[in-house]
C-alpha cells in the first residue's frame, strides 16, 4: 500500500484515533497537538520505531494492523508479548470484513510467533475495532476508567505523613503488589497468566517503580508505630507533559494491605498535594470499573471520570 493510501486510511480513522490519547479529556490541551503525539500521527508514523510492524490479511486490501513486540515483556514470560496499537480501514469496510480481517492478524500472528500473547488497549470509543477483535476471537480481561483531577490550586484535605520509599524497601513494596491481590486486574482476570505469575509479574513490577526509575516517586506512610503496608507510585510523564507543553502526573500503581486499611485515600490525597505543589496541570488515576473503592476515594478527592476503555487478550496456547 503506498502512502497516499495509508493517509487516506489514517484520515478515515481520525474520529476515533482521537480517543488514543491518554489525555483526551484534558480540554486544556490542544486536541490537534494530542492527535499527532498519539493519534493520527502515532498511526501515520507506525514503523519507524523497533519492534513496530504493520500487516495486511489476504482479501483485506484496504486494512492495516499495527503492532508491535515487547522485548522486555517477552524475556520475562518466555514468550512473544505482543500489543495491538489500532486497525485502519475505511468507512466502507462490513463488520464481516474487519472480523475476516482480525482473524488474519490472528492467523499471521501464530506463523510469526509458535508461542505468542497479544493484547489490545481499545477505547470503548472504537466500537467497530472491538467488535472486530471480539468477534475474531480476542477476549476481553479488563473494562478501565481513567479518572482525573484538575484545577489542583483549588485541592484541599486534610494532611497525612508520608514519605519517599528507598530503593531497599523495593522488594518490600513489591510483596506488598503480591500479598493485596486485585482479582480484576488484567493480569489477575485473564486465565493466560494464572494467579501465580500475575502476582509475581506485579511484585517485580513494584519493585521497578522503586529501583529501577519506573516511578518518578513512590510514597508510603510515615506514621510513627504504622508498619508499611501500602504504597502508591507516581510517575510524572515527563516525555508527554513536555510534548505537550504542560505538566502531569499519574497513578501507575498502588497496594494496600490490612494494616494499613484507609491508606488509599491518603496516599492518593498526598499525590494531589504534591502535584499541587509542583504546578501540575491534573493527575490521573487508572482503575477497573469494578474498583469501587477507588470510586469513593475518586469522590471525595474532586476526581471526574474522564476515559473509559477496554483490554482484550488473545494468545496462541
Amino acid at each position: 500500500m503506498d502512502a497516499e493510501s495509508v493517509a487516506g486510511l489514517v484520515g478515515a480513522r481520525a474520529a476515533d484515533l482521537a480517543f488514543y490519547s491518554p489525555y483526551y479529556f484534558l480540554r486544556n490541551l490542544p486536541a490537534e497537538r494530542q492527535q499527532e503525539l498519539f493519534g493520527t500521527g502515532a498511526a501515520a508514523r507506525w514503523g519507524q520505531q523497533a519492534g513496530e510492524e504493520t500487516y495486511r490479511a489476504p482479501g483485506s486490501p484496504e486494512m492495516r494492523w499495527l503492532w508491535q513486540q515487547l522485548p522486555w515483556d517477552s524475556a520475562y514470560f518466555g514468550t512473544s508479548m505482543l500489543r495491538l496499537f489500532t486497525g485502519l480501514f475505511g468507512p466502507e469496510a462490513s463488520p464481516a470484513v474487519l472480523t475476516q480481517a482480525a482473524a488474519g492478524l490472528r492467523e499471521h500472528l501464530a506463523a510469526r510467533h509458535p508461542a505468542f500473547y497479544a493484547f489490545s488497549i481499545v477505547p470503548a470509543e472504537d466500537v467497530r475495532l472491538f467488535q472486530a477483535l471480539t468477534g475474531a476471537g480476542w477476549r476481553l480481561v479488563e473494562t478501565r476508567l481513567t479518572f482525573y483531577r484538575s484545577e489542583l490550586a483549588s485541592f484541599q484535605f486534610p494532611s497525612f505523613p508520608v514519605r519517599r520509599a528507598d530503593v531497599g524497601e523495593d522488594a518490600h513494596i513489591g510483596r506488598i503488589a503480591a500479598t493485596a491481590r486485585n482479582p480484576y486486574d488484567r493480569f489477575h482476570a485473564d486465565p493466560w497468566f494464572g494467579v501465580e505469575r500475575a502476582d509475581a509479574y506485579l511484585a517485580r513490577y513494584a519493585e521497578n517503580t522503586v529501583s529501577a526509575g519506573l516511578a518518578t516517586t513512590v510514597l508510603v506512610p510515615d506514621e510513627p508505630g504504622l508498619p508499611v503496608d501500602s504504597f502508591l507510585a507516581i510517575s510524572d510523564l515527563t516525555h508527554d507533559a513536555e510534548a505537550l507543553g504542560t505538566r502531569l502526573s499519574r497513578v501507575l500503581l498502588t497496594a494496600v494491605g490490612p494494616a494499613n486499611r484507609g491508606w488509599h485515600l491518603r496516599l492518593t490525597a498526598e499525590t494531589l498535594r504534591r502535584a499541587q505543589a509542583l504546578g501540575h496541570e491534573a493527575v490521573l488515576m487508572t482503575t477497573q470499573a469494578t474498583n469501587h473503592a477507588v470510586f469513593r476515594t475518586a469522590e471525595k478527592l474532586g476526581f471526574r471520570l474522564g476515559a473509559t476503555s477496554h483490554v482484550l487478550a488473545y494468545n496462541s496456547h
